[in-house]
């Protein structure tokens, strides 16, 4: 059963997150403005706690149940590393011991936070099974990185915050994954009556949210999926994102991998900001003719994260 989250519940998150997350900037990029055609604001979530906008859901949840006078003996997750760290850090604030499932290859910086966090790893190839095994074996709660719907509803205080700052864009582009931040800022965005287009963008070679809604249910591609933009890598969408994406936005655009990693550098040279591949991508899609964006358009791209590791560096010399 689907549960999109309402504006109470938004609101609520909004509360809970207040003082414990970094309200990030909307910044006017001039360089890209002029090289677009358009207005271009960027939402640097890579200025976060914890390098992304992960912490805002993972936070928002342990909260949420904390308030419900449950909050859990431990926690555990599977994740890549962005949820990973963010559960980590979350966790550690409110003095819960947290396990993450991680895949053997995930990025050595994204481990390292983990592990400065307080996080355990347990490495697997099959997280989801391990992350179960876990919750049943340990009695902790097994927290989804992007289906739960607390999590989505934290993830809406980004939208909640562009339209604080910018009341009325005309397209809002954001980084997908498994959908969780897409469905919670386009749900933000929609029940405030925003009427402008917000555009997702995933990896061709990680498109587990446009397989899912080609299947009409979350399903794993048949191909691995795997990106230099990492942190958009899930191996299926969720049941609460796809129905929130189906609701509230307009569409969702595949990039191949030479698009995402001209796109990086673009965003890197023209924002001086460190951004991970994954936060790139909306900047990439715009550069590649994959989203039309009228001149003098307003265009809010959200920077989803800033944790790369060295190998991912050496590729923008490819």
């Amino acid at each position: 059963m689907t549960s999109l989250v309402d504006s109470a519940a938004l609101a609520a998150a909004e509360a809970r997150l207040r003082g414990r997350v970094l309200r990030t900037p909307l910044l006017p990029s001039l360089r890209l403005s002029d090289s677009i055609g358009a207005q271009v604001f960027l939402k640097p979530e890579n200025l976060q706690h914890t390098g992304s906008f992960k912490v805002r859901g993972a936070i928002n949840a342990l909260l949420t149940r904390a308030d419900a006078g449950a909050l859990p003996a431990g926690v555990t997750t599977f994740s890549a590393g962005n949820h990973a760290a963010a559960t980590s850090f979350a966790a550690q604030s409110l003095g819960v011991p947290v396990i993450v499932c991680m895949p053997p290859g995930a990025v050595a910086t994204k481990v390292e936070a983990v592990r400065r966090y307080g996080g355990e790893i347990v490495f697997t190839d099959d997280l989801v099974g391990t992350w179960q095994s876990i919750a049943d074996e340990r009695g902790y709660t097994a927290l989804h990185p992007f289906d739960d719907p607390d999590v989505i509803a934290g993830h809406g205080s980004v939208g909640l915050e562009i339209l604080a700052d910018e009341p009325a864009p005309d397209l809002v582009v954001v980084p997908v994954g498994g959908g969780g931040l897409i469905s919670g800022v386009a749900s933000a965005l929609r029940l405030s009556g925003f009427a402008g287009r917000i555009i997702g963008v995933e990896p061709r070679q990680a498109n587990a949210v446009t397989y899912g809604l080609r299947m009409g249910a979350p399903a794993s591609p048949p191909v691995k999926q795997s990106s230099l933009a990492d942190g958009l890598a899930p191996p299926f969408a969720g049941v609460n994102t796809l129905a929130h994406i189906r609701q509230h936005v307009d569409e969702i655009v595949e990039l191949s991998e030479d698009e995402i990693r001209d796109g990086w550098w673009a965003m890197l040279d023209a924002s001086k900001m460190f951004v991970e591949p994954s936060g790139a991508v909306g900047l990439a899609a715009i550069l590649a003719g994959r989203i039309d964006v009228p001149a003098g358009a307003k265009v809010v791209l959200v920077l989803s994260g800033g944790n790369a590791g060295r190998a991912a560096l050496a590729a923008l010399g490819g």
